[in-house]
């Protein structure tokens, strides 16, 4: 049935799947590289043990069949490492795409929603608004500078006159602080009207109150 309808071509991986089986690669060849190279060093050791002739030779022919291999290996951790590299700068321009799509598709958005905004607002109404809030202002300051205005006095009092009558005042009080209270005019009785004497119009008690 494939053969005559064919078959669903798989689903191409994703970057990051590419990315970490690629990691995954080079991490095997970074083990098998390690592997090698204490091999080498093995065989390092054997060499400068081993008296020169056939069997040091026989040594030798191995270590560089092995450094061979090693550097096999090593060619093809750097074309993966290569590779991963160009993915790793695919995935950034692929995400800076979409971010650079999603922040158009939101400044488109919010462009019509500042067309819509500005429908219901006026450039003369606003201009109206703030020479109107100017006004009142202004108004209000003259108010206060009116309120805060100092009252005159009559024309008919003189200052000089006035500081004049204050200097005397002054006097008259530091004299009677310094006066003696028996030279100080004695001030008038005060008679309580209930408590006082009824006296006649010969200045004589009233019979009411010889006989009390």
């Amino acid at each position: 049935m494939k053969r005559f309808f064919g078959s669903k071509a798989p689903p191409a991986p994703t970057l990051d799947e590419a990315t970490k089986r690629i990691d995954g690669r080079m991490g095997q060849m970074d083990e098998k590289i390690n592997k090698l190279n204490q091999e080498l060093l093995a065989y390092d050791k054997q060499i400068k043990s081993t008296r020169p002739g056939p069997a040091q030779n026989a040594i030798k022919q191995k270590a560089i069949r092995v450094l061979q291999q090693k550097k096999m290996y090593e060619r093809q951790r750097d074309q993966m490492a290569n590779t991963s590299f160009n993915m790793e700068q695919t995935k950034f321009a692929t995400e800076s795409m979409r971010d650079t799509i999603t922040t158009v598709a939101a400044m488109k958005q919010g462009a019509k929603d500042m067309k819509q905004q500005l429908k219901h607002i006026k450039v003369e109404e606003v201009d109206d608004m703030q020479d109107e809030m100017q006004d009142l202002l202004d108004y209000n300051n003259e108010i206060q500078e009116s309120l805060g205005r100092a009252y005159q006095t009559p024309e008919t009092l003189d200052e000089s006159e006035l500081e004049a009558e204050l200097m005397s005042m002054g006097e008259e009080l530091e004299l009677e602080a310094s006066m003696p209270s028996y030279l100080m005019a004695p001030s008038a009785p005060t008679t309580d009207p209930h408590s006082a004497a009824q006296v006649d119009e010969y200045g004589l008690p009233e019979a009411s109150q010889i006989v009390n």
